[in-house]
């Protein structure tokens, strides 16, 4: 039995002030798992994971997302002048959980990225590696299905960068799909099942991640990773 996509996006377009971002992008994501979006700068990959959370609406084209509560956790963390407890609790809100079990939804959530010591302090004195960690926090608290990450990783140090990529490996074993925007190919290699390649907006290609990075078919696939070297192969990451 074919498990329908969670995510489908069919001819979706996009222009901002007047210039195309988005042109007849079509691809499809599958339960469970990784999948990453890579491509050149300017190829519209965050402005897709914005239009998939509803952040940014197409002018064509549909899109259907079946997941259920999502989450979205951006390169740069959005965080309010308050406490780690507080920043967590904040994301529970709608969920209009009792105080007992908010309360431990905040506990495990910092408890399990390793911040539970740090609950009290002001999560705008975290370092950057520690923001994104209580951002991964604040996305664990939710148990979303849905699990939206932007270059998650991008200005942290090589110990920040892992305790993340563990992080999101295991909320994709526990069955949250995850939707990974990066330009770091070995963490694409570590952590993706499935790969989409981005370019002027379309797909240009898309299949499982060590087809794509060891034999891409398309020149445009072919040329940004070429144009990404160096960077670690899909052999020595796996």
């Amino acid at each position: 039995m074919t498990v329908p996509p969670v995510i489908r996006l069919d001819d979706v377009r996009l222009a901002l002030d007047g210039r195309s971002i988005l042109d007849g992008l079509t691809f499809a994501v599958p339960a469970r798992g990784v999948t990453a979006l890579i491509g050149p700068n300017g190829a519209g990959k965050s402005v897709t994971l914005r239009v998939i959370d509803r952040l940014l609406c197409p002018d064509s084209g549909t899109l259907h997302v079946a997941a259920g509560r999502s989450a979205f956790v951006f390169q740069r963390t959005a965080l309010v002048r308050a406490s780690a407890a507080t920043n967590v609790a904040l994301a529970l809100a709608p969920l209009g959980l009792c105080r007992r079990e908010r309360a431990e939804r905040v506990a495990s959530a910092l408890a399990r990225v390793g911040l539970a010591d740090r609950a009290g302090d002001a999560a705008t004195r975290f370092s950057g590696g520690e923001q994104q960690r209580l951002a991964l926090a604040r996305a664990w608290a939710l148990r979303p299905a849905l699990l939206l990450l932007d270059e998650p990783t991008a200005s942290l140090d090589p110990t920040a960068t892992a305790i993340v990529e563990d992080l999101v490996a295991e909320m994709a074993e526990a069955g949250t799909t995850v939707l990974l925007v990066s330009h770091n190919l070995g963490q694409v290699a570590r952590l993706a099942a499935r790969v989409v390649v981005l370019d002027g907006g379309r797909a240009v290609e898309q299949g499982p991640t060590r087809s794509i990075l060891s034999s891409p078919r398309t020149p445009e696939a072919r040329a940004y990773l070429t144009g990404e070297l160096p960077w670690t192969s899909f052999a020595a990451a796996s």
